[in-house]
């Protein structure tokens, strides 16, 4: 898997985050080894963790749900913050 893939993947699980003006930008830190999800949207940005095995389930189609619950999190936490 690349940034590429798990990039295409959050974007096809959650199609409003490019819809709805929000940026994805995702990185992978070999330090932390730990994918890197950036969400962006005008001047606010968020950005959490998401653990290899959990980016992994997800690109496999077990499951998405530690992917669904953080991506959940940032864009609601981008829509309230103060413009």
């Amino acid at each position: 898997m690349n940034r590429e893939e798990l990039c295409a993947k959050i974007e096809s699980v959650y199609p409003e985050v490019g819809q709805c003006g929000i940026d994805v930008n995702v990185e992978w830190n070999e330090k932390k080894r730990v994918w890197i999800v950036d969400l962006k949207r005008g001047k606010k940005e968020l950005t959490t963790h998401l653990e290899n095995t959990d980016a992994e389930a997800c690109m496999e189609g077990k499951q998405c749900v530690a992917l669904g619950l953080q991506i959940a999190q940032l864009k609601s936490n981008i829509e309230g913050m103060p413009a």
